[in-house]
């Protein structure tokens, strides 16, 4: 029986009159790094908060690793979550960083984290807030990873990197992905650092799921040779149907 990360039926979500999202039905399956893309306003963010219990739908329904409601015990043990903003307390050391991280979590890998920020060169004496940025990113995507869970959901992680540090940080998650087993759920507007990740595609646009599937069978189905082409093609035709 395939197992699903992310499970959603009608899934709408309203702030006041706007509508973020809109009858949403779609399904992502574990073992793949998705890609979940589309123009600003998309409802991207509101998507990943919805799934990691950061917000409550309006309408319909949305479940995460086979089942479980987002922000229940059993899900939030299974998940790690990194902001946009890759949020750190910045006046707290790397090494306070692991010992508040592992203090409120049921379970942590120090061994694992430690020896991760030695390899980046990292110093765990450092205050946060004066690391570089793509250093910062690398250590909140380290603490989400010690945590070790089975969906690691990131939202616009390398928006604000330069190309280096946002070609070593996608490098962290494909190995994450293919070493450990994690499924990754991230959006991003750099569609090409996720043309080498990516394996399954899911495209919003004006709230709405145009689109979801795995990137080969998508783009042997459309003829095109890139994740970018794919996505401005759907985005122009503006389709209404979602495909499965």
């Amino acid at each position: 029986m395939s197992v699903n990360v992310l499970e959603a039926s009608g899934l709408s979500k309203r702030y006041r009159s706007t509508w973020a999202l809109r009858e949403c039905t779609l399904a992502v399956p574990a073992g793949h790094v998705t890609a979940l893309v589309g123009p600003n306003g998309a409802g991207k963010t509101t998507m990943l908060n919805l799934a990691v219990g950061l917000a409550e739908p309006s309408a319909g329904k949305v479940t995460v690793l086979s089942g479980r409601l987002p922000g229940s015990p059993a899900a939030l043990d299974g998940i790690a979550f990194v902001a946009q903003d890759t949020p750190l307390y910045k006046n707290l050391s790397v090494a306070d960083m692991l010992y508040v991280t592992r203090n409120l979590n049921r379970r942590f890998d120090q061994p694992y984290a430690e020896a991760r920020l030695a390899e980046l060169g990292i110093p765990l004496k450092r205050r946060a807030g004066k690391l570089s940025g793509g250093q910062q990113a690398q250590v909140a995507l380290t603490l989400a990873l010690a945590r070790r869970p089975r969906l690691l959901v990131l939202d616009e992680p390398v928006a604000m990197l330069d190309p280096v540090a946002r070609h070593d940080f996608m490098a962290t998650v494909q190995a994450a992905a293919s070493s450990d087993g994690v499924s990754v759920l991230l959006s991003s507007h750099v569609l090409t650092e996720l043309e080498r990740v990516a394996s399954y595609l899911v495209l919003l646009s004006r709230g709405q799921v145009r689109l979801f599937g795995e990137v080969d069978d998508l783009l042997a189905r459309c003829r095109l040779a890139s994740l970018e082409e794919l996505a401005l093609a759907y985005l122009r035709e503006n389709p209404a149907e979602v495909t499965k």
